[in-house]
Parts: structure tokens; sequence; C-alpha cells
């Protein structure tokens, strides 16, 4: 059997201290560790791919050694399953608000069990920010954009970060690129 999965790798080209990869490399690594269908998405470290016959541990351990033999670099890394990222975009608690989809980030902790650390700040008010808790992603609506919002910065900090989030707009498109498969 076959599964889809959406590798988001933390520190990839984005805004700071992030490590250049092209995008073309990144899916030639991932078809060298021996994924199939594999696209990626923008350029932040966001790889779509199918792993036959492989768990989720498996797929993880094979994409950080792959980076690490292959590109010279260790990066957190977070794998969804497909189903996982329809999910986080179906279940948005944000979505009949008026919100831009850039400002509202889908924070994917490394592990379903570090979730369990961003409860405490459900009891902060945020305001205008918010805060919400999914079954696998918790969901940030940055009023005043990502770079300047506390709240972003508590999220990251809890996570010790080891998470990782991408925009909603992001997701989306992830959603209809596994839909292409």
């Amino acid at each position: 059997m076959t599964a889809r999965y959406l590798a988001l790798l933390r520190g990839i080209n984005n805004i700071g201290k992030a490590r250049r990869v092209a995008m073309a490399d990144l899916r030639v690594l991932f078809e060298d560790i021996g994924f199939r269908d594999v696209r990626t998405l923008l350029n932040s470290g966001n790889v779509i791919f199918s792993a036959p016959g492989s768990g989720r541990a498996e797929v993880l351990a094979r994409i950080e050694k792959g980076l690490a033999e292959k590109l010279g670099f260790t990066s957190p890394v977070t794998v969804l399953s497909g189903d996982e990222v329809v999910a986080a975009a179906r279940d948005n608690p944000f979505s009949g608000a008026s919100m831009n989809p850039s400002d509202l980030l889908v924070v994917v902790p490394r592990r379903r069990s570090d979730k369990g650390r961003l409860r405490s700040l459900l009891e902060r008010r945020w305001t205008p920010e918010r805060l919400a808790v999914g079954s696998r992603v918790a969901y940030l609506w940055c009023a005043n954009g990502v770079p300047r919002s506390p709240l972003w910065a508590a999220v990251d900090r809890a996570l010790e970060q080891t998470g990782t989030a991408r925009n909603m707009a992001t997701f989306r498109k992830a959603v209809a690129l596994l839909k292409d498969q």
C-alpha cells in the first residue's frame, strides 16, 4: 500500500538563518531515498510524496538521514499524512472569519503529543490575535502579520522551536496537490 505525505522542513529557504536548498535538489533527494510522485511546493521546504509500504517513523528517518548524508545538514522535519493535511485545512476553526490566509498560520508540532505544550497559551488573552488547538495542528491568527506576532513567538517557544508553521494558503495548495495525484 502506498501512502501520501507532506514533509515540512523547518528553516529551509525562509527568513533568517535559513539554509538555501534548491527545490529541484530537494526533489532529487526524496526520489533518491526511494519516494515516488515527489512534488515540492513553493520554495520553503514543503515536499509532497508517496511512500510505498512505509510507516511515518521510517519515512521521517529516511528523510533525516538523506538530508545529513546527501545535503550535509540536519533540519527539524515534520511529516503529515495526506489525510492530516486535508483535515488541517478542512477543520480550520477560523474559516468563517474574514482573514487573510497569509496571516493565518497552521502550526504543526513535530509530534502530536507536543501540542499539549500549547494548552497553557489558550488561557491567556491574545487579542487581537487568536489561537485554537485542533486534533493534530494549532491555528494562529496573526492580526498584525506574522513577523510582529507575540502569539507566534510564544507558540514557537512553547514548542522549543521544533514545530513548524505554514500559512493557510500554503496548506490549501498542498491539499490541491495531494488531490491532483
